[in-house]
């Protein structure tokens, strides 16, 4: 019988290698993700503060103190 070949075990450890080489990536890419948003929800404006504008709205108030009254005829 032949001996297996050393070459198919390198393979599969290669193999291995990248995988765990793609997870890594994977993961620092999500932290990347997640300190990108973390800054940008960090650096929006402070939603502004409502206005309230308050005013005493004086009544009107009649000019002429005299009253006329006036008839016609036909």
């Amino acid at each position: 019988m032949r001996a297996v070949p050393s070459t198919r075990r390198r393979h599969r450890r290669g193999a291995g290698v990248l995988r765990w080489a793609i997870r890594l990536a994977a993961v620092v890419l999500v932290f990347g993700v997640g300190v990108a948003v973390g800054q940008a929800l960090e650096d929006r404006p402070e939603p502004a503060k409502p206005v309230t504008s308050i005013r005493t709205i004086q009544p009107w108030t009649q000019t002429a103190t005299e009253t006329r009254t006036v008839t016609v005829q036909p």
